[in-house]
């Protein structure tokens, strides 16, 4: 039925209230929690959420429809998204600046996103998911290897307040608008913003987050009236990804960030690279 109403996507907003659903139970999906728990730990640990994770999983691994896989994406991203900015607001590894320059610019970003979504069919939902994780993976990978080693100067904290609200603005509305349209939180906009803040990756963690739930609540919202949501997917998904974002931040105080900032940014780049291609070429 689902891919049946995919096919028709004239007609797609007359059904929109009635599409948040129970798929039936197949025994591939025991694999979700685990998924969902290791998912849930590094997103709340390097600030990912997750949510660039979950859609080319569900769309390559189980086969589950672009739509489908964006608004339960979404769904499944948003326990991530809270307990890890709880948890990190606790052990100060927020900028409430950046968080709040990126956020407001977001919400925008995620409703233009979702309407969006909607005037596109899955198969260019896919195709167009799969070229810009790519295109930001490029992207990543080329400041990374510009970023150099630099002393911030002292500044006024109004001016370097003011300064960063026409990229942030930017990065943030960007990481709204992917947010919406294709289920993945806005994770790389937002990293790769805040990355070219050179912020530590401490705060980069506990900043990402605050900002990509606020894209992520904003897109949710969006997608509950005009999405598709498998509340069985979700649930499970949820099952450890709640687990996991709550062990995250604990795990980040403990361990030597600094000390591994530039393997944690390749590392993210590479595994853009490849969901990229692999949802391309699905």
């Amino acid at each position: 039925m689902i891919n049946l109403l995919l096919k028709n996507q004239n007609h797609l907003h007359h059904f929109c209230f009635y599409m948040i659903f129970y798929s039936a139970f197949d025994h591939s999906y025991l694999w979700l929690p685990l998924i969902g728990f290791i998912v849930g730990l590094l997103g709340s640990m390097i600030g990912g959420g997750g949510g660039f994770v979950f859609p080319p999983t569900l769309i390559v691994l189980f086969k589950v429809p672009a739509h489908v896989a964006v608004a339960t994406s979404l769904a499944a991203t948003l326990p991530i998204c809270l307990m890890g900015t709880m948890g990190h607001y606790r052990n100060g590894n927020l900028d409430i600046n950046t968080g709040i320059i990126f956020g407001i610019a977001g919400i925008f970003g995620a409703i233009t996103g979702t309407f969006i979504t909607i005037r596109l069919t899955s198969n260019q939902l896919q195709t167009i998911f799969g070229i810009y994780t790519i295109l930001l993976a490029v992207m990543l990978m080329v400041n990374n290897y510009r970023d150099k080693k630099t002393k911030q100067s002292t500044r006024n904290n109004i001016r370097q307040f003011l300064g960063i609200i026409p990229k942030g603005s930017f990065y943030g509305f960007t990481g709204g608008m992917i947010s919406g349209t294709f289920g993945t939180s806005g994770t790389a906009p937002v990293l790769t913003g805040l990355l070219v803040r050179k912020l530590p990756v401490k705060l980069i963690a506990g900043t990402s987050l605050m900002v990509i739930f606020i894209n992520t609540l904003s897109a949710l919202t969006g997608h509950l009236v005009l999405g598709i949501i498998d509340l069985t997917l979700v649930w499970l998904l949820t099952a450890g990804t709640v687990i996991g974002a709550f062990s995250g931040p604990k795990l980040t105080v403990r361990m030597n960030l600094p000390g591994k900032e530039s393997s944690i940014r390749h590392i993210f780049v590479y595994v853009l690279l490849v969901f990229g291609i692999l949802v391309l070429i699905t």
